[in-house]
């Protein structure tokens, strides 16, 4: 396994490419991408996490600003990119970019799969916008977990 994180390359490879979107927000958020390298640790795989280790809150969210437009192109590189697309909708956080990264996956053809548990502020736009595009959901982040690591083989990297 092979993580990459921005400002680094989206490498084009043969290995099984998983994107990592959801609940992110610094300082709100759990580290949940974190067990999801350890759980795929040793499979045959690149995992693509938009967890910046440089990011900076004072940016300017706009196109003019080079490291903003770097962190999100990058990320819509790499889930056009990705095979598999996982996304984790954390309670107590709003993240409000990947709702709208789910909206606009589900229209990719990717193949994408969800864990919005109770208590997601949005969960019911969530629940309705995966029924009605046909997206994968599962009942728990360990289901989320061991749904990619189906999705790959094991192998040694």
């Amino acid at each position: 396994m092979i993580t990459v994180k921005p400002p680094n390359k989206v490498p084009s490879t043969d290995h099984t490419v998983i994107f990592l979107a959801g609940s992110i927000e610094m300082g709100v958020a759990i580290d949940w991408q974190k067990q999801v390298e350890s759980a795929l640790n040793g499979k045959d795989c690149v995992i693509l996490n938009p967890r910046r280790e440089d990011w900076n809150p004072e940016w300017v969210q706009s196109i003019d600003h080079p490291e903003f437009a770097e962190q999100v192109t990058w990320e819509m590189d790499g889930i056009e990119s990705a095979d598999l697309v996982l996304f984790y909708f954390e309670p107590g956080t709003k993240s409000p970019i990947s709702l709208m990264e789910l909206g606009w996956a589900s229209g990719l053809g990717k193949k994408v799969v969800v864990f919005c548990p109770d208590g997601f502020w949005r969960k019911g736009n969530v629940d309705i916008i995966c029924m009605r595009h046909g997206i994968q959901m599962v009942d728990s982040f360990d289901a989320l977990v061991k749904y990619a690591e189906r999705f790959v083989r094991v192998v040694k990297f």
